[in-house]
């Protein structure tokens, strides 16, 4: 953050607030947005800071008001969206990735499982505003798989059949029950709360999508790794709470919800792929090459299942970058 920046997010913290504070560092993410920790006393809230040129808080805030009747996040306190700042409660320090250093996963995705069920069964009737997840968008995310992990990372030469494969993946995605997605439902975004947990952070970029797609960001967690056989019964206690509230009809089984879960989950395993690659080489935020490991680890997990992505297991397996 340039000093400027800085100097003005501290002059407008001052305006809101009658007694003293002090300003710290809360947060960065893989974004241009900021988070500062506000402090006074025993009480402390949250500063974003999002540079207009870079960042709008429109969609931010909409969700927000979407998000709030249901499932607990921050409390927008004030907002300045044209030098683009919010002043937010503060959920704390404590997310999941933290938590489950210490606490079972039994005692934490139950509650994200619930607080997921609780915003997708809302879709009908809080969608409005939101864009939809559509085939051009879905497409766009994976193209940053051979532009970045590809051909920039790696100096590979792009596959022709690449288009087929996003093909299968865009049509099993555009087949799902479409409802509210958070889009990046995972670990780091999730904040262990003492009552009414958990907290959900992070949630600006929601769309209307796939109804496997967030359970993919939770269950195949680039940053936590569930046992395989933890991961399969919370999708099984997932598929059984979405039937229960007919986001999913009974007529689907649950081998179909694995295909729509694991296909879905390439498609994002691919897109992370690309992201992380472009955040350290546009962005400079190297420390994301660390975890491309873990989602390449999915990804040859996943892949021999499904003879429709014989090309891409195959070229996996051939580069073995899993070993790099």
């Amino acid at each position: 953050m340039h000093d400027s920046r800085l100097q003005q997010l501290t002059q407008w913290a001052k305006q809101q607030f009658t007694h003293a504070i002090d300003i710290l560092p809360a947060s960065n993410d893989a974004s241009f947005r900021r988070y500062f920790r506000v402090h006074h006393a025993d009480k402390s809230w949250i500063i974003m800071d999002a540079p207009p040129e870079k960042e709008s808080l429109t969609a931010f805030i909409h969700v927000a008001k979407l998000l709030k009747p249901l499932v607990q996040v921050p409390v927008i306190l004030a907002q300045d969206l044209k030098l683009g700042f919010l002043l937010l409660s503060d959920l704390g320090q404590q997310s999941y990735l933290n938590a489950l250093q210490s606490l079972p996963a039994e005692s934490l995705y139950p509650d994200a499982i619930a607080s997921l069920i609780t915003i997708q069964a809302a879709t009908k009737t809080q969608q409005n505003g939101l864009p939809h997840y559509s085939p051009a968008l879905l497409r766009q995310e994976l193209l940053l798989f051979p532009e970045w992990f590809i051909a920039r990372h790696h100096q590979q030469v792009i596959p022709e059949w690449l288009d087929k494969i996003f093909d299968v993946l865009i049509d099993n995605a555009t087949a799902q029950p479409q409802v509210i997605v958070h889009r990046d439902f995972h670990s780091r975004n999730l904040m262990y709360m003492a009552n009414n947990n958990p907290g959900i952070i992070d949630f600006q970029d929601a769309v209307i999508g796939p109804i496997s797609y967030d359970l993919v960001s939770l269950l195949r967690d680039s940053y936590y790794v569930l046992p395989r056989q933890q991961l399969t019964q919370f999708c099984h206690h997932y598929f059984e709470q979405a039937k229960q509230q007919k986001l999913i009809t009974q007529a689907i089984s649950f081998a179909t919800f694995q295909r729509w879960f694991d296909l879905m989950g390439v498609q994002r395993q691919l897109k992370i792929l690309g992201i992380f690659c472009r955040l350290h080489y546009r962005d400079g935020k190297s420390h994301y090459l660390h975890d491309l490991k873990q989602t390449l680890c999915y990804l040859q997990q996943v892949t021999p299942a499904y003879p429709e992505l014989k090309e891409l297991t195959q070229f996996l397996t051939d580069h073995q970058w899993i070993d790099e």
